[in-house]
């Protein structure tokens, strides 16, 4: 399975198709990785470990890409973003973002979340580093992101979430290796025009502020 993965990770590198010979690489040295500590005959471990270095070394800092998302713009939701990087090796998932403080925006990180729990991905952590509110909801901020975290337990998912006041950064990263870097964060959505107008629930629907998004993968750091 690994060696027919990899074969495709070539075929599409030589076709230009980076991000998905990425995935495919990613893939297949995740299939390597399981070989090497099933396997007890250390000069097959040795062999497998060099081919894995080969590999990583290959794949690895060769992908960026930028999303322009244009003022009002429809049709970027969560699921548009993020979907086609949640690979089924997905575990671990961390999120940089001061701004999950007020509603809406804690809101915002519950529907990151629902899209993690849906799959095809196998979320078992997501670490959520963020700033306190600075006003009277601090508490609701708090009672609102322990809620999520009560509610993911029911699906096996641990949230570990950690405040600090000197945090500028919004990324998202996955423990297969790519990292999303939003200019706004989660919160790039603009306020709907009522409770119960088109774009209210569906996200897709819903018309956007201005803003980049920079995909990158980066260096795998599974130990061998």
């Amino acid at each position: 399975a690994g060696a027919d993965t990899l074969k495709r990770a070539v075929e599409l590198d030589l076709a230009s198709r980076f991000q998905e010979s990425l995935v495919c690489y990613q893939e297949g040295i995740d299939l390597l990785l399981q070989v090497v500590k099933a396997t007890k005959d250390e000069a097959k471990k040795q062999r497998f470990r060099q081919k894995i270095s080969e590999l990583l070394s290959f794949s690895d800092g060769k992908y960026h890409k930028q999303i322009r998302i244009e003022e009002n713009a429809t049709g970027f939701g969560y699921e548009k973003l993020f979907q086609e990087y949640l690979t089924e090796i997905v575990s671990e998932v961390w999120v940089e973002d001061p701004y999950i403080r007020h509603v809406h925006q804690v809101y915002n990180f519950l529907r990151f979340c629902e899209m993690l729990v849906k799959g095809p991905c196998k979320v078992k952590t997501i670490h959520l580093l963020t700033s306190y509110d600075e006003g009277s909801g601090r508490n609701q901020q708090i009672s609102g992101l322990e809620e999520i975290q009560q509610s993911l337990r029911n699906y096996g998912v641990t949230l570990d979430i950690a405040f600090s006041s000197s945090i500028h950064d919004r990324e998202i990263r996955f423990n297969n290796g790519w990292m999303i870097k939003i200019g706004r964060g989660l919160d790039y959505f603009k306020k709907p025009q009522g409770r119960f107008s088109i774009g209210y629930c569906d996200f897709d629907l819903r018309p956007c502020h201005e803003t980049t998004v920079d995909v990158f993968h980066t260096k795998h750091t599974k130990k061998m």
